[in-house]
């Protein structure tokens, strides 16, 4: 393979790495059910530095509408409560000893279709990547025709997998997308 051939690998990969993207964007979308993802945004200022929360404490799901941080230095049990309240995540912690309990809200109507809203804008930034995955690939087969590296034929034939694979992740992107704006919406 020469260094300018089409690499359908890359491109896959770097489709699926959108996909996988926005999956990890939804997993920090709130949908009234705890789960430890949703404080991986939170940073906590200790020692002199800002450390993920999974660095200073165990977060653990007790139950389905509660978090809890097992924070392992006492000492830090204020600046964790301190972050996770000021991490915009609409979560009121409760320091107790060392362990920090978070209770999750119920969502009401109006926050449930803000969420599906943020969600389908996520959806729309992946389902871009995976566009400009596929231009970069289509701009490679057009300039490889051009430099008379590929044919004609071969130029269609890959073009055709190259829209196989943006169809296919992009599908993928739309039923991930459901699934998230059910998880959202049930009550």
């Amino acid at each position: 393979m020469s260094n300018d051939e089409i690499d359908l690998d890359d491109i896959e990969r770097r489709m699926k790495g959108a996909v996988e993207a926005l999956r990890h964007e939804f997993a920090g979308l709130r949908t009234g059910r705890a789960t430890t993802s949703l404080l991986d945004p939170v940073v906590v200022d200790v020692y002199g530095a800002s450390m993920p929360l999974n660095q200073v404490g165990t977060v653990t799901v007790p139950e389905p509408r509660m978090l809890s941080v097992q924070v392992w230095d006492k000492a830090n049990g204020q600046a964790v409560e301190k972050a996770i309240r000021n991490a915009g995540l609409g979560l009121n912690p409760m320091l107790d000893g060392q362990l920090v309990r978070i209770p999750i809200p119920e969502l009401n109507e109006e926050r449930r279709a803000e969420l599906a809203k943020v969600a389908a804008k996520y959806a729309e930034q992946g389902r871009i990547a995976i566009r400009n995955v596929r231009r970069d690939g289509m701009d490679t087969l057009k300039r490889q025709e051009k430099d008379k590296s590929i044919s004609e034929d071969d130029h269609k034939m890959y073009a055709d997998e190259v829209q196989e694979l943006t169809n296919q992740y992009v599908a993928s992107i739309d039923e991930t997308l459901q699934a998230k704006e059910a998880e959202i919406m049930q009550v």
